[in-house]
Formats: C-alpha cells, sequence, structure tokens
C-alpha cells in the first residue's frame, strides 16, 4: 500500500479540525452507524471547550480510488493553530512531505496562519490550497487567493511552492471541487490532490533503522510513549534499539517492546514499521523529544528542527494563603515540581527554572495563552498554586544594548472603534504598520507591539470594541527596548480582615468601583475583593454586618440592598489584570486575586524598598 503523510495548517476557527472529520466519514473510516463526537481530533477536554487544536496529533485515513486502484493510506498531522503552541508545529512538520493549508473565505490568510506556513516553506514541502467555507455569504474568494499568494511571495516561496493547486470547500458540508462555483459534491477532488500532489516519502528500507522523535507521551501500561516518523528501515516487535542524544552519545539502550500505528482514531499495536510511516514506539524510558532512536550499529543522530525560544514567563509558586489546601489534593511544593518537570520534558517550548527557595519555580513559554493552558490543566489535575503576573524575557544585541520580543498584531475592528484602538495601542509603544478597509463596515490594523505592552491588554480591548473586535498576535522578532510602558491605571480595593462577605458593607463599595466578590464568600487579609474608581489601592472592611437593635427603621421598613453581580474573571483575564506586586490564587474551584503581601505594613515595606531601588 503506497504512503502520503500531510499536515493540516489554519487559523484558529478556520475549520480544520472540522474537515478531518468528514475526511473520516467519506473514507470509511467510520462505519455508517458508527456515534463519533463532532470535531474527533480535539480530544482534549480543553480543545473541546476552547474551540482550539492545542495538541498536534496524527491519523491516518485508507482511501481507494472510486475506479479501482491501489489504496493508498494517508498520514494526517493535525497542526495546533496558535503560535503559542509552536512548538509542536516546528517538531511535527519534519514528519510529513506536504501541507494543506486551509484558509476562510472571508478572514483570508492570518497572522497564526503566516507562522506555520513560513516553517513549512521553509523545509521546502508543497502547499495545497484549500478556501473553506465557500459558501459564506460575505465570502470573498478570489480576493482570499490573492492575499495567499501575496503571503507565499513575502515568505520567500520557490516556484514550485508558488504554482500550488487550490480547491473550494466546505468542510462543514463535506465537498471539496476545484471549481470555484460548486456548492455540494464530496471530498474525492481533495483526496485526489493530495495523493497527485504530496510525493510518497522518500526512505532508504534496506537501511539500518533509525527514528526521529517528535512527540511524547506516556501511558500507565506501557511508560513513555515516542512518537515520529521511521527515517530508514524497518523495526520489528522487541528488535535492540537505543537512543541518541543531537551529539550522537548513547542516553540508553532497550528493546521495541510495543510498536503503534495510526488507524483511524486509533493507535493500534504492530509487529514491525517501515521507513516512511509514522508511529508510536516503547520500550525506552529515558528517550524524549529530539532524540534519535536507532538500530544499535547506528551512531549518527539525525538533525532535529531548532525551536524558537521562550519568550514569557511567570513564576508558578506553592499556594500560601490562608485557605490553602481547602479545595486542592496536590499543593506541595515536590508535587508542582514533578508535574512542571514532566511538562518541560514533554513541550519542548516549555523551559522550568526551579528558585532558590524551592518554594517557587520560573516557568518561560512562547504566550499567555500556552501557560494559560498549562494552569488550567493542573487546577483540574487538583493542584493550588500561586501564579505571578507574566513577564517578558528580554534579550541583548551584538552592540550588548538590552531588547525584547515584538509582535505583529493584526486587529479586525469596526470602523468606529478604529480611532480608540489606534490610541491604546499608540500608549502601549506600539507602530501601525498597515490599516486598510477589509469590508463590512470594518477595518484591519495591523501593528508591531512589545509584547510587554500587549499584557493585559485583551480585556481592556474587547470593552473598547464591545466585544466585536478581534485581535490576532504573531511572535515577529526580538528589537531594541522600548522604555517605560503604563500599566493598569486604576487600584484594587483589598480587604482588611478575614471572614464572609455582607451586603450590608458590599452596597456601599460598589460606589467606590467594581466588585469581584459576592455576599456570603470566604475572604482573607490582603485579598482583592474589587477594583478601585482610583488609581491607589484601597483596604476596605467588606465583612461589616447590621447591628440588629430593637429599633425600628424610621421609614417603617428596611431598606433592601440591592447588589449588581460582581464581576468574575476568568484565569487568562485574572492573569492578564495582576500587577507585579499581586498574584492570582488558583484552585481546583476558585480563582482569585490576592496581594503577594498579605499583611499591610509587609506592602509598604516592600513599596519603600522598591520606590528605594
Amino acid at each position: 500500500m503506497s504512503l502520503r503523510n500531510v499536515a493540516i495548517i489554519a487559523h484558529v476557527d478556520h475549520g480544520k479540525t472540522t474537515l478531518v472529520d468528514q475526511l473520516f466519514r467519506q473514507s470509511g473510516t467510520f462505519r455508517d452507524n458508527q456515534r463519533v463526537e463532532e470535531r474527533a481530533m480535539d480530544s482534549n477536554d480543553l480543545e473541546k471547550e476552547r474551540g482550539i487544536t492545542i495538541l498536534a496529533k496524527p491519523t491516518s485515513v485508507e482511501w481507494a480510488p472510486p475506479g479501482g486502484g491501489e489504496p493508498v493510506r494517508i498520514n494526517i498531522v493535525d497542526t495546533p493553530g496558535h503560535a503559542d503552541f509552536g512548538g509542536e508545529v516546528e517538531r511535527i512538520l519534519s514528519m510529513v512531505d506536504g501541507v494543506v493549508l486551509l484558509v476562510d473565505s472571508s478572514e483570508g490568510a492570518m497572522p497564526q496562519t503566516k507562522f506555520v506556513t513560513g516553517k513549512a516553506l521553509a523545509l521546502g514541502l508543497k502547499p495545497i490550497v484549500v478556501v473553506n467555507k465557500v459558501d459564506r455569504s460575505d465570502a470573498r474568494i478570489q480576493e482570499v487567493l490573492d492575499e495567499v499568494f501575496d503571503l507565499f511571495v513575502s515568505l520567500d516561496a520557490n516556484d514550485e511552492q508558488l504554482d500550488f493547486p487550490v480547491l473550494y470547500a466546505s468542510g462543514r458540508n463535506g465537498y471539496a471541487s476545484t471549481d470555484m462555483d460548486a456548492r455540494e459534491g464530496t471530498l474525492i477532488p481533495m483526496f485526489e490532490t493530495i495523493v497527485n500532489h504530496v510525493p510518497a516519502p522518500k526512505v532508504d528500507v534496506d537501511a539500518p533503522f533509525s527514528f526521529l522523535v517528535t512527540l511524547l507521551d506516556r501511558d500507565n501500561f506501557l511508560g513513555r510513549i515516542l512518537t515520529g516518523r521511521v527515517n530508514t528501515g524497518t523495526l520489528k516487535l522487541n528488535q535492540p534499539i537505543h537512543a541518541l542524544d543531537g551529539d550522537g552519545n548513547v542516553i540508553e539502550t532497550g528493546r521495541a517492546s510495543k510498536i503503534l500505528s495510526f488507524r483511524g482514531l486509533d493507535r493500534v499495536p504492530v509487529e514491525e514499521a517501515q521507513a516512511g510511516d509514522i508511529i508510536s514506539l516503547a520500550g525506552l524510558a529515558v528517550a524524549t523529544v529530539a532524540n534519535t532512536i536507532a538500530d544499535t550499529s547506528v551512531m549518527e543522530a539525525i538533525k532535529a528542527q531548532p525551536i524558537d525560544p521562550p519568550t514569557l514567563s511567570m513564576r508558578f509558586a506553592v499556594n500560601d494563603s490562608p485557605m490553602a489546601g481547602r479545595e486542592g489534593s496536590k499543593v506541595t511544593s515536590r508535587m508542582i515540581r514533578d508535574r512542571l518537570m514532566r511538562e518541560a520534558e514533554s513541550n519542548v517550548a516549555i523551559k522550568v527554572t526551579e528558585s532558590e527557595d524551592r518554594d517557587s519555580f520560573e516557568v518561560a513559554g512562547r504566550g499567555e495563552l500556552q501557560l494559560g493552558v498549562l494552569i488550567e490543566t493542573m487546577r483540574r489535575e487538583g493542584f493550588e498554586l500561586g501564579i505571578s503576573r507574566p513577564r517578558v524575557l528580554f534579550g541583548e544585541d551584538e552592540a550588548g544594548k538590552k531588547t525584547e520580543p515584538y509582535e505583529t498584531v493584526v486587529i479586525d475592528v469596526d470602523d468606529e472603534f478604529s480611532g480608540t484602538v489606534v490610541d491604546k495601542m499608540n500608549q502601549r509603544k506600539a507602530e501601525m504598520t498597515d490599516m486598510r478597509p477589509s469590508g463590512g463596515g470594518k477595518t484591519r490594523i495591523t501593528f508591531s507591539a512589545p509584547s510587554r505592552g500587549l499584557i493585559g491588554y485583551h480585556g481592556e480591548f474587547l470593552s473598547d470594541t464591545r466585544g466585536t473586535g478581534i485581535m490576532n498576535r504573531l511572535f515577529e522578532k526580538y528589537g531594541p527596548h522600548k522604555g517605560a510602558i503604563e500599566g493598569r491605571k486604576n487600584g484594587v480595593l483589598i480587604s482588611n480582615g478575614a471572614g464572609e462577605a455582607q451586603g450590608y458593607a458590599l452596597g456601599p463599595l460598589e460606589e467606590r468601583g467594581i466588585l469581584f466578590v459576592g455576599h456570603g464568600e470566604a475572604l482573607y487579609e490582603g485579598m482583592i475583593i474589587g477594583e478601585n474608581a482610583k488609581t491607589d489601592d484601597l483596604e476596605v472592611n467588606p465583612m461589616k454586618a447590621k447591628q440588629l437593635t430593637n429599633f425600628r427603621a424610621s421609614g417603617g421598613k428596611d431598606d433592601a440592598i440591592r447588589l449588581t453581580p460582581p464581576k468574575k474573571m476568568t484565569l487568562e483575564q485574572a492573569i492578564a489584570y495582576i500587577d507585579d506586586d499581586e498574584m492570582v490564587e488558583v484552585t481546583p474551584k476558585s480563582i482569585r486575586l490576592r496581594k503577594r503581601h498579605l499583611d499591610p505594613h509587609e506592602r509598604k515595606r516592600a513599596s519603600r524598598a522598591k520606590q528605594a531601588a
């Protein structure tokens, strides 16, 4: 059976995972009566909730041409659409021989698409362009194709890559065609284009076995599972193998205790695997991503793709609040350390550094979303954490001057809000590089902005645009340091004691600002209960109850207190909101904001020390 290895690239929400569902159905991978969840490839709970792909996952379909002929197995790798998960993307592109670039017929090529496509073109992979959602009422198919061609030119695509085939599709309705006006059919044209345009793997079957690890997984029964493409030779069950690092040094030796091949959504045990196939392998305990697994006669490592460095870091600390240990089961620094080290092992885009006090860890990654997903995953596993404000990782240029990460920010906004957005971005030291109408009363504005200025801006952006604006960000470069950037303007309301919040006390506090807590919630000293309308922090007593007396109110009845529902932040919003002297307390059931120093005297001392420095 001939083989094709292909990756699907798309921006968030352009319909990639829905299209893969249809490829499964029309290739016969699913039975007609089989119950299958929507977006089957988004198997992780967080992926389903957020509607984004976080983990790269291989799968395969077997397709037989309609008129008869040799069936073809197509290994498909579903790639994350967000640049924060780019560590996954850079590795898995080395497993495939072609890419399918999926673009929305209205939105066109977006920044995340540019990131992954740039990596694919640099590796010499030939793209197939699929314009998806062609049945949309606001589709602008020809303009989007022109944008894709311009994007390829700007990414230095060669002539062969610029001569790409184009398909017009609707993933939801399950059809693709070479005809721009087609509005029904099947995905047979897509299968044919993949088979004809993506080359079969160029491999040496007779050479000794070698294999580059690109993904790492764990199984409670099999232990460490290494996934990648067989580079050369054949691997048989129980064959002796060893692992080499990037310099060709032997890390460990063992045997292939289990070989798993992808069949639809399942990993199926097989007796042997040949060069070109994408497999998972068990039997080694130390080997990790970017290591070479090979026959014991092979001593030369396969060159791995370099990974872009982290640009953002957060401090993960043991939860030391007065409510620590009430809601989570994993609260010690040893448990947190083991979990973070396990994450850094399988996710090469994350770096973990232990602090001197052993109670906190500096975790560096690609962006707020990537680290936010890690924190959300840990809290669901039962961890309690104290999280600091994100900070960017600075660098130095050749002249020894300080540099910082910049991002390309593409904003789609209603025309009436464009002035506000440009003003706010200017305050955050962003430079506008492009501004053009995008149709339907909307404007597309492109900025080059320091990452530091974008921390905490997304919530403000949604408020400024009445929730209609769309912001996409992509790491651009390390550039000159922009100097001081103004942070959050408002101060916070801080609880001056411990107890339960009382409606009687919260009523008057609503006049001071926006509350984050409601009646009956448990509070402690130093906990942030709201945002002050003024610029300074204010300590308040939200636990003051009404004194009960024998005297009736003069009006004959007491005034009922009507509280505005408190503002509840998501994890990402809370992390973006806090200031340098504040933390987010994360538990399986709660997200609380607090000051780093709970005692007011300690806060004053820390503030004076900071001013003196």
